[in-house]
């Protein structure tokens, strides 16, 4: 699991880093302490702890003309037990909400495992963003973790995507290619 980064081509475009207004703003990240796990393995120190104990992210885009967001997660998601969606609102969504971004590229191949709880922050997510237009997609999500969400009917507050060339497009054109999607679904 250390040997496995955060995307990094678009590093050029955005760093949550030295962008002002993001949550990790002026955090530095070490190429050779690794501190942080996931089930006891080391992970890659460019991934980003936000307060949950198994699951970390990287905000990989954010442009905050258009109003969205791309990050990616490595981890064990774990409502259940960890309240992992209460700690990824409270600390990083609520902020990016008050900074105007109201849809959300949530890239989830890495994500282990899913295990859900309730959906009241899900539904309190999605409701400080539909009147924006705004939206929540997981996209990449391993199969065994979509079971999860549809049985904890996740999927009336965000939608479940495959898109398994994204890494070939830019973060405007993904999110495009997403947002186009969604508009002849909801037509």
């Amino acid at each position: 699991m250390h040997e496995l980064e955060p995307f990094y081509n678009w590093r050029h475009l955005y760093t949550a880093e030295e962008d002002e207004r993001s949550p990790f703003f002026g955090k530095e990240h070490s190429e050779f302490e690794f501190s942080n796990t996931v089930y006891n393995y080391y992970i890659h120190p460019q991934w980003d702890d936000f307060g949950s104990r198994t699951l970390y992210l990287k905000i990989l885009y954010v442009d905050y003309d258009q109003n969205f967001a791309i990050i990616e997660f490595i981890g064990e998601w774990n409502d259940a037990v960890e309240n992992d969606i209460e700690t990824l609102k409270r600390a990083i969504i609520d902020p990016m909400i008050a900074q105007g971004i109201t849809k959300y590229i949530l890239i989830t191949e890495n994500v282990l495992n899913f295990h859900s709880s309730d959906d009241s922050y899900y539904e309190e997510w999605n409701d400080d963003i539909k009147d924006e237009g705004g939206w929540i997609v997981f996209l990449g999500m391993p199969e065994h973790s979509h079971q999860e969400i549809r049985q904890a009917k996740l999927e009336h507050y965000s939608f479940l995507m495959e898109y398994p060339n994204w890494r070939t497009l830019n973060p405007l054109h993904l999110y495009q290619a997403i947002d186009n999607k969604l508009l002849r679904l909801l037509d």
